[in-house]
């Protein structure tokens, strides 16, 4: 049997500064594979800069990195997918190490969890939006990863090309994690060093308006995935509204026998009304996600798991 073709994905947005040694970091670590940078409308050199390097390089008009994710995923063929990011701050010589667990356990993700060198690298913001987000994501699926906003990952080529990707930025990770959580895929993580840019690299996270995407990404995923707990909560809170709203009606209508307030009875009757309507809801949908979902997994199976 043949090697197992690797490809190298690097998304970039003005990375001019740091692409060149990370294009040469997994050249070295990886001389084999195929390395791809896709520019996502950069300002600066690095179109120019990652060519020098010795990267194939393409472009992805639509702005923000799931869209360049999306995009990769489905121009690139190959056995297996090694994603990081264009800045440097992944550690390269690792990726060896990451494919071998893979093929040796047959797995269709491996993670790398990062580990800060310096205390510059990885900001206490976003140290704590993760550990939160991560956190929530256990809570709401059972299972987790301990760094599901890692952008350094190990695929498969069926976990690939049965991914359907729909975010648009950095959301993209919490989407992967939540693919492979619900399809329960052999996993796992490994930590890996974690760097900071180079001098001249600028990040492009945002700690509050990327973090609040991702949350928001968490309940929209939640309420597709899991229906019937999503409009389950919402029937219940409506439904608990209601009763607090009507035991003084019913109190007084015990007494005397009449309703006073009309309009509370009106907007309790409606409130009852929208929580059925929500539990109905929840349970005819979690019949339609059950179909999605042996519909992503029939595809996924339509693949061979990795070998060597």
């Amino acid at each position: 049997m043949s090697a197992p073709r690797i490809a190298v994905l690097l998304p970039c947005y003005n990375e001019a500064a740091a692409i060149a040694q990370t294009v040469a970091g997994f050249r070295a670590a990886l001389p084999e594979a195929a390395i791809y940078v896709y520019d996502n409308n950069s300002h600066d050199d690095t179109v120019a800069v990652a060519r020098a390097a010795g990267a194939i390089v393409r472009h992805e008009r639509i702005q923000g990195k799931g869209a360049v994710v999306r995009r990769m995923f489905a121009d690139v063929d190959t056995d297996i997918y090694v994603m990081a990011d264009g800045d440097a701050t992944y550690d390269a010589p690792s990726a060896r190490a990451l494919i071998d667990r893979l093929l040796d356990e047959q797995l269709d993700m491996v993670v790398g969890a990062r580990v800060s060198q310096i205390e510059l690298a990885y900001r206490r913001g976003h140290r704590f939006g993760n550990a939160l987000l991560t956190g929530m994501l256990a809570r709401l699926f059972g299972r987790s990863f301990t760094d599901i906003l890692s952008g350094y990952r190990i695929f498969s080529r069926r976990f690939v090309k049965s991914f359907p990707s729909l975010s648009a930025g950095f959301e993209i990770e919490t989407e992967i994690s939540v693919h492979a959580l619900e399809l329960k895929m052999p996993c796992a993580e490994m930590s890996t060093p974690y760097y900071a840019r180079p001098e001249g690299s600028i990040s492009k996270l945002s700690t509050y308006s990327d973090g609040w995407r991702i949350l928001s990404t968490i309940l929209s995923l939640y309420r597709i995935e899991r229906p019937v707990l999503y409009f389950g909560v919402v029937a219940g809170l409506l439904g608990l509204l209601a009763v607090i709203l009507a035991v003084p009606l019913a109190i007084t209508y015990a007494g005397t026998g009449l309703v006073p307030r009309m309009p509370t009875a009106v907007l309790v009757t409606g409130l009852v009304i929208l929580a059925a309507l929500n539990l109905f809801a929840g349970l005819i949908l979690d019949t339609v996600v059950r179909g999605r979902r042996e519909l992503r997994r029939l595809a996924y199976l339509s693949l061979p798991a990795p070998n060597r």
